[in-house]
């Protein structure tokens, strides 16, 4: 359903752009410049000057991205595109100096509507269709690897107690043994001193 709204719009730009290159006109000039200042030079000459191109422009990627959000084909991608063609509307939505009350209401209406399409289309991009994040899985493998580390430990401190065990009582019994065996050997000189 949100889709529709973009690719029925997105159509109309293409189409047939002059009806809306006097709305985009001033967005136009004042975004144009900055895109060219940011951009890197290999972009800068893709970008057109004219605002009939850009309206056409941005009516075509809404439509590639209404589609694409509708068929769920590159969702989250044309999401983000949608979002990005939605900035302009945005800006482009605000009330005009001495408007009338009527125009301001209209004019708020229209930019609620907008910054309701851009958000909405923010969160679609977002959206991992109940599918967890790398983020969320990576986090989640470090709580499993730390857990058995965990565990690891303390398998090993056992065995470490354990083996600390035996070799006292080795040792505990080869220390009798050998009394023994010096006590034999004692008995046996003196009874061949004697």
């Amino acid at each position: 359903m949100l889709a529709s709204f973009f690719v029925v719009n997105g159509f109309k730009s293409a189409r047939k752009p002059d009806q809306f290159v006097a709305d985009a006109e001033p967005i136009a000039q004042k975004v144009v410049p900055l895109v060219q200042k940011v951009a890197p030079p290999t972009v800068t000459n893709y970008i057109p000057e004219d605002t009939r191109s850009l309206v056409r422009y941005t009516g075509i990627a809404q439509v590639i991205g209404g589609l694409g959000l509708a068929t769920g084909i590159g969702r989250r991608g044309c999401s983000a595109l949608l979002a990005v063609t939605m900035i302009p509307h945005v800006l482009a939505s605000r009330t005009p100096a001495g408007a009338t009350a009527e125009q301001r209401t209209a004019s708020r209406s229209v930019a609620l509507r907008n910054v309701a399409l851009l958000g909405a289309v923010l969160i679609a991009s977002r959206d991992t269709e109940g599918h967890p994040s790398l983020g969320w899985r990576a986090q989640r493998e470090q709580e499993r690897l730390s857990r058995a580390a965990s565990e690891q430990r303390r398998h090993l401190k056992k065995q470490k107690k354990h083996a600390r065990k035996a070799i006292g009582k080795q040792t505990t019994s080869l220390g009798a043994s050998a009394r023994r065996s010096v006590g034999h050997v004692a008995d046996s000189l003196e009874s061949a001193l004697s």
